[in-house]
């Protein structure tokens, strides 16, 4: 293949194999189904490594996921953000070609134009993390009223992310599980069908302990991970599956900088681990072999310019990348680096070849 122009994403096929199979066994081990979130990695061939060549149970968080991955055979897709009613016509659009298109919801409103059209999940309030109804609130009984038959519950321990040990992580993921058990046997109890019990985040998912009463896990970041979850203790940056190509372009002695054709418009300008114990910049900074240079962050971006420099206090020495050295940038959080790209370029191992290129999906 020929290489790329510089920046672009790299994908090490290996590496997302590796990380499929240990949250596969994992959850295999719990006795629950693995419906795998798609949304930070959006493409079809990746999804292939994921579920194998057979199209199993999915989550997505756009209609434009839902699409494509309709066209690609997937009948049985969890679309996980609220629904709004103008985007209905989409959802039956779906349903018309023999997609189960599962939406989620948390609002009287919501359950009134959704009733009898597509199946549901209420989406339950675990942490106080973003949207959801409380499993003690009235307001469960009444969206379940208005829906009619509620296909299940869905919890995300969104506030898992900010953990700071592996206790933390483990009591995280037994609230979210109790949560949804909780809500699930209230609607049981009056008197509406509760079959699916959705719960997970990929920090929850690797540190659950008991899944007791609940159906499926889902999670998506787990796939590529990044520097958020190496800061959580979820995983290493040796883990880390894609990251994005650059180049060096120039240097300022005086300033001990690195300057590279990689701005925040191809890594993002998310600081994911600046709240983390261990802040990484705008990411760490490895050879193309994934050897990782001691001490060395991408430390600020403008729009097409990257700034390398060592971390404050670090006792290293600048390495000597000249001109023309094409260096890895390692992501603080995969969905919004990956978001800035059309595809990925595939190679086998670090260091390898390039094999193939993947590409992604795009819009809403």
């Amino acid at each position: 293949m020929t290489t790329p122009r510089t920046p672009y994403l790299v994908l090490d096929r290996s590496v997302a194999s590796a990380n499929i199979a240990r949250l596969r066994e994992r959850v295999a081990g719990l006795g629950v189904r693995l419906r795998p979130h798609l949304k930070t990695t959006k493409s079809v061939d990746v999804a292939r490594l994921v579920v194998g060549d057979v199209p199993g149970p999915i989550t997505v968080s756009t209609l434009a996921e839902a699409y494509a991955f309709a066209d690609a055979g997937y009948t049985d897709i969890l679309y996980a953000v609220g629904i709004a009613p103008a985007k209905l016509p989409d959802v039956y659009a779906l349903q018309a070609r023999g997609v189960q298109l599962t939406v989620l919801l948390d609002s009287v409103a919501q359950a009134e134009a959704v009733a009898g059209s597509a199946p549901a999940l209420i989406e339950i309030d675990c942490d106080g993390h973003r949207g959801g109804v409380l499993p003690g609130d009235p307001l469960l009984l009444d969206i379940a009223a208005a829906l009619g038959a509620p296909a299940g519950v869905l919890v995300h321990a969104g506030e898992s992310y900010h953990a700071r040990s592996a206790g933390e992580l483990e009591a995280a993921a037994e609230n979210e599980r109790a949560v949804a058990v909780e809500a699930a046997a209230r609607l049981r109890a009056a008197g509406y069908e509760c079959p699916i019990v959705s719960v997970g985040s990929t920090p929850t998912a690797h540190f659950a302990r008991d899944l007791s009463g609940v159906t499926e896990v889902r999670a998506g970041n787990y796939v590529l991970f990044d520097l958020v979850m190496a800061g959580l203790g979820v995983c290493t940056p040796a883990d880390i599956a894609a990251a994005v190509v650059v180049t060096v372009i120039g240097h300022n002695p005086g300033k001990g900088w690195i300057m590279t054709d990689g701005g925040w418009m191809a890594t993002s300008r998310d600081r994911g681990t600046a709240a983390q114990l261990t802040d990484q910049g705008y990411g760490l900074v490895t050879a193309l072999d994934g050897t990782i240079f001691a001490d060395l962050l991408m430390v600020d971006a403008s729009q097409e310019h990257g700034t390398l420099a060592l971390r404050a206090g670090s006792t290293e020495n600048l390495p000597d990348l000249p001109v023309g050295t094409q260096l890895r940038i390692l992501p603080n959080h995969a969905c919004a680096t990956t978001a800035q790209h059309d595809g990925y370029h595939v190679r086998d191992t670090p260091g390898g070849e390039l094999i193939a290129y993947w590409p992604r999906v795009r819009g809403w």
